[in-house]
């Protein structure tokens, strides 16, 4: 007999039936007469109830099959009798994959803490909280890749090594072969590369961005979607070392279309949760954020409104607010400053435009102000920005000044240079954060719990 998920058991149940289904065992309970055990298999946050006639099984079987317990169950889709459930399993037969000692199983039947379930994340997808957000970090990746390849747009595989730093923030993890015991030095007591396996200095990288541009310099419209790495010793809710980014490239984009293809997408993101993940939000929504479907629906039903830093700043400043980061023209906006302006001031989603030039990256446009650059950031409600792009440099001699000037090694991106030697054109793009978008969707408080296994200062396990 072929195993049918519990998903698809539950949602199209054909009573009478015989049914073959095989999962974990949540919960058993029962008395000498009848047991009833609860069981899932990852498929959906619901669980099926499996009861089980003692004088039909071995009593020692029945004995083995605890919480944790691995079974696969044979038996009749009937009506169920009691409370809670409308069809249950009455068992036929059951067999015991992997026996589950009740006295040591982590998970016991009480709650946890996030931060001990941190400590087993080996064991963390079998709580329904981490069920339901790895399916939405599911779903959310397959309408990433629906959503670009139904506009046309080519999903390019940018590298994850390089030799580039696309931020110029120099936080970046090291790649070698090199001997850290005896490393090889240069006359001028500096890293000798010569012999590590590239023959130069390589990192993982911070952003598929640079080598984006290249691709949509000659396909158009392109997305990356892959993991991306920062050494920043960040201890925050809202930092992680290792995470994914989406980052849409597009030729002929000016800063108003980005801003309008980055609206688009979070709302048709955001819909997508809605429409196909009702149950595992509405759980999420009942135990870990009681505003979280609205907080949703509230992005889905608004325009976002655009203004620039140059009026967010003095919005702030008029605000009478005590800041703990004070705000004044040309520092870098915080998440409070950003939170105040969509959660107070517009109560709407915010797109700021137009940032200071000396906050930014080398790579955006300049404006003709000489002061600012076609820079956009899109804020959301509790959780400040969550897209960051802009319309890129396209004229080779500014670009070629803002790098000298932040003292770029021109000599690592040379080969960007050259898209503006030959057939240079205007391009924009942005970046969206996987894991901050799933700590959106989820209303989950630390970006550590989006994630699988997180990858944070001082903390590589698993």
């Amino acid at each position: 007999m072929k195993r049918i998920k519990i998903k698809q058991l539950l949602s199209e149940p054909a009573l009478d039936s015989e049914v073959l289904v095989k999962g974990w065992v949540r919960t058993k309970r029962g008395n000498k007469n009848i047991v009833f055990i609860s069981l899932n298999d990852g498929s959906t946050i619901n669980n099926i109830q499996v009861v089980a006639d003692t004088a039909s099984f071995d009593e020692n079987l029945l004995k083995d099959i605890s919480t944790g317990a691995c079974i696969a169950v044979t038996g009749k889709l009937v009506e169920s009798q009691g409370q809670g459930q409308q069809i249950e399993i009455k068992a036929v037969s059951i067999e015991l994959y992997g026996k589950s000692d009740a006295e040591t199983y982590p998970l016991q039947k009480k709650g946890h803490s996030m931060e001990f379930l941190r400590e087993i994340a080996y064991f963390r997808p079998r709580t329904n909280t981490f069920s339901a957000v790895l399916r939405i970090r599911h779903s959310m990746a397959f309408a990433i890749h629906k959503y670009f390849n139904d506009k046309g747009f080519f999903y390019l595989h940018t590298p994850i090594i390089t030799g580039s730093d696309a931020e110029g923030a120099g936080e970046m993890f090291h790649v070698t072969t090199l001997d850290l015991s005896n490393v090889p030095r240069n006359t001028d007591n500096s890293i000798d590369y010569s012999g590590d396996f590239f023959g130069k200095s390589t990192n993982l990288t911070v952003s598929g961005q640079l080598e984006g541009e290249l691709g949509a310099l000659a396909l158009g419209d392109i997305y990356t979607f892959g993991p991306t790495f920062r050494a920043e010793n960040s201890n925050t809710p809202r930092h992680l070392a290792e995470f994914w980014m989406i980052e849409p490239e597009m030729a002929f984009y000016d800063l108003n279309d980005n801003m309008d293809l980055a609206e688009d997408f979070v709302k048709y993101l955001i819909k997508y949760a809605l429409d196909n993940c009702p149950e595992d939000l509405e759980f999420l929504n009942n135990m870990i954020d009681k505003t979280l479907i609205d907080k949703l629906k509230f992005v889905l039903n608004n325009q976002f409104v655009r203004i620039t830093y140059t009026e967010a700043v003095s919005i702030l400043t008029a605000s009478g607010k005590k800041w703990d980061y004070p705000v004044s023209w040309g520092t870098d906006l915080q998440s409070e400053h950003e939170r105040y302006l969509v959660e107070e001031h517009f109560k709407r989603p915010v797109i700021l435009t137009d940032y200071p030039m000396s906050i930014k990256a080398f790579y955006m446009k300049q404006n003709s102000d000489g002061k600012t650059v076609r820079a956009m950031d899109v804020l959301f409600p509790g959780i400040g920005e969550i897209i960051g792009g802009s319309q890129r440099e396209e004229n080779y001699e500014k670009l070629l000044g803002r790098i000298r000037d932040l003292k770029i090694p021109e000599k690592d991106l040379w080969w960007y240079l050259e898209t503006r030697k030959f057939g240079t054109a205007p391009h924009s793009g942005f970046g969206l954060g996987f894991e901050r978008l799933i700590l959106f969707v989820t209303g989950m408080l630390n970006i550590r719990d989006v994630i699988p296994f997180p990858r944070t200062p001082k903390n590589a396990e698993f």
